[in-house]
C-alpha cells in the first residue's frame, strides 16, 4: 500500500510546505498551517484526451465581438455596482460580516429575477430548507420560479444544476461546500479553491451567473486564499454596522465595470430598501452652528455624495496627544494637522484630535483633505463655519490646495441640495460654467480657505 503524501497548507494565504511551521512564511501569520492529504494526480491518458478536445487558438483580428445582454435586477444600486446588471456566465463573490444581510440581499435579488420568469436556484449550505422558508416569508419572497436546496456536496450541487438548468444560482456559502476527492475539511484552502474552480467551470460552460457568499475574517478580508478573489469575475463587499440600518455594497474587483461604485441600502423589517439619494440621508441629521462640522462633496465612482465631517480638538491630558479617525485613513489626520501647524500657525502639538465621517461611510479620496483641515481648524478655534458651505480640495504638504477631478458633478450635487457657497481649488475654476444658485470661491492655500470659511 502506497504511503499517503501529506502537506501543510496555510489557511490564510494558501502557502504550501512539506513540514509544519509555527509561522507562515507567506503571510507571516501564526498557527495557520494545517495538514492536508495531497490529491491524486489525473492519469496521463485522461490528460491527453482532454488536450485533444481543447479549443484551437484564433487570430485576434478574426474574433467577432457580441454585446452581452445584462440581466437587470430591480435594485438600481446593485446594478450600478455590478456595472449595469448581472452578466450571464459571470461568477460573483460577495463578502461581509456575519449578520450584515448577505443572505437577505441575495434572497431578494432571487425573488426579483424569479418574478421575470427566470428559474433561480438558491443553495444554502448553512441553513435548512425550512429556515430559508422562514426568512423568505419574513421578506415576502414567494415565487414558483425560485427553487431552494440545502446541500454541501459539490457533486450533488453540480448534478442539480444540470437537471434544473436554472438561469441564476446562489451559493450560500462557499465555505460550507466540499468535494469528496479533496481530503481536507470544508472551508479549508484546498476545498474552497477546488469548489470555486468547479463553479467557475459551470458558470462559463452553461452561461449561468453564479453568486457565491464568502465569510470574512476578523481583519475584514474574505476568508480563504487570495486566489479566490482572483478566480471570480467580481468581488463585492457588503459593509456596515450591525447596530445601524445603513448598508453599503462596494465593488473591489469587477471585470465588467468600474470598481469605484458604491450602492447604499437601508435595512428594514421587510428587508433591504435602496437609498437613491444618499447625500440627503447623510446630511439629514447634520450639526447646525457647531464648530468642527464641515461638508465635503466626495465622488464614489460616478456618483457624487455629500457627507459631513466632524472634528473634536481638545487639550491633551497625556504626554503624547491622541489622533483618532473613523471613516478616513487615520494617517491622514496627523499629516493635515502638521500642515496646519507649520503653514497656518495653529498650535496643535498638545491637542487631542478626533475626526469622524458621519453616517458610517468610508472616504479615501484626496479631495476630502480640505474639508478635514477646515473641520480641525474650526474645532480648534471654536468657531463654526457657515451652514451653506461645501468644501472640495486636496491639500499638499506645502499648504497648497490642489486640483480635483469631476468638479462639475460635485458642485451640481451641492447646488441641488441647497448649498450657497463652494470653496474649491483655484485651478478648478476654469473651463466650465457653474450653476447660478451657488457661489464658487477659488483658493490656492489652506490659509486662504480658512479665511474664506472662518474669517481671520
Amino acid at each position: 500500500m502506497a504511503k499517503r503524501k501529506t502537506k501543510f497548507v496555510c489557511q490564510s494565504c494558501g502557502y504550501e510546505t512539506p513540514k509544519w511551521m509555527g509561522k507562515c512564511p507567506g503571510c507571516q501569520q501564526w498557527n495557520t498551517l494545517v495538514e492536508e492529504v495531497e490529491a491524486t494526480k489525473h492519469a496521463r491518458g485522461n490528460w491527453t484526451r482532454h488536450q485533444t478536445t481543447a479549443q484551437k487558438p484564433q487570430k485576434l483580428a478574426n474574433i467577432q465581438l457580441q454585446e452581452e445582454p445584462r440581466v437587470k435586477t430591480q435594485m438600481q444600486e446593485l446594478n450600478r455596482v455590478l456595472g449595469g446588471g448581472v452578466v450571464p456566465g459571470s461568477l460573483v463573490l460577495i463578502g461581509g460580516d456575519p449578520g450584515i444581510g448577505k443572505s437577505t440581499l441575495l434572497l431578494q435579488v432571487s425573488q426579483q429575477l424569479a418574478a421575470e420568469k427566470v428559474d433561480v436556484l438558491y443553495i444554502s449550505g448553512e441553513e435548512s430548507i425550512k429556515q430559508t422558508k422562514l426568512r423568505a416569508d419574513r421578506l415576502g419572497v414567494v415565487s414558483d420560479s425560485l427553487y431552494v436546496l440545502s446541500e454541501t456536496n459539490m457533486l450533488d450541487i453540480a448534478n442539480q444544476i444540470d437537471q434544473l438548468d436554472p438561469g441564476f444560482v446562489v451559493i450560500d456559502s462557499i465555505q460550507t461546500v466540499f468535494k469528496e476527492e479533496v481530503t481536507s475539511a470544508p472551508g479549508s484552502v484546498s476545498q474552497v479553491r477546488e469548489c470555486t474552480s468547479e463553479l467557475l467551470r459551470i458558470a462559463k460552460q452553461k452561461h449561468i451567473p453564479i453568486f457565491i457568499v464568502g465569510h470574512v475574517t476578523k481583519e475584514g478580508s474574505i476568508a480563504g486564499p487570495r486566489l479566490l478573489e482572483h478566480m471570480v469575475d467580481a468581488v463585492l463587499y457588503f459593509e456596515g454596522e450591525r447596530h445601524h440600518t445603513f448598508r453599503i455594497v462596494r465593488g473591489v474587483k469587477n471585470r465588467f465595470g468600474s470598481t469605484n461604485e458604491m450602492g447604499i441600502f437601508e435595512m428594514k423589517e421587510k428587508g433591504l430598501v435602496e437609498v437613491l439619494n444618499p447625500s440627503e440621508v447623510f446630511l439629514e441629521e447634520r450639526s447646525r452652528g457647531v464648530a468642527g462640522a464641515t461638508v465635503v462633496a466626495s465622488m464614489e465612482g460616478t456618483r457624487p455624495v455629500l457627507v459631513e465631517i466632524q472634528s473634536l480638538i481638545s487639550p491633551t491630558s497625556f504626554g503624547n496627544p491622541r489622533r483618532m479617525a473613523t471613516g478616513i485613513d487615520h494617517n491622514r489626520v496627523p499629516l493635515l494637522m502638521a500642515v496646519l501647524e507649520k503653514r497656518v500657525g495653529l498650535m496643535l502639538q498638545n491637542q487631542d484630535a478626533y475626526v469622524k465621517v458621519a453616517g458610517g461611510v468610508k472616504l479615501d479620496e484626496p479631495a476630502i483633505d480640505l474639508a478635514v483641515a477646515i473641520s480641525i481648524a474650526s474645532s480648534f478655534r471654536d468657531k463654526p463655519p457657515q451652514m451653506d458651505d461645501v468644501l472640495v480640495g486636496e491639500v499638499g504638504l506645502t499648504g497648497e490646495v490642489r486640483r480635483v477631478s469631476r468638479i462639475e458633478q460635485r458642485i451640481q450635487e451641492a447646488a441641488k441640495l441647497g448649498f450657497k457657497r463652494a470653496i474649491i481649488p483655484a485651478k478648478n475654476m476654469e473651463g466650465w460654467t457653474p450653476p447660478n444658485q451657488i457661489e464658487l470661491i477659488g483658493v490656492r492655500s489652506v490659509q486662504e480657505a480658512i479665511q474664506a470659511t472662518l474669517g481671520n
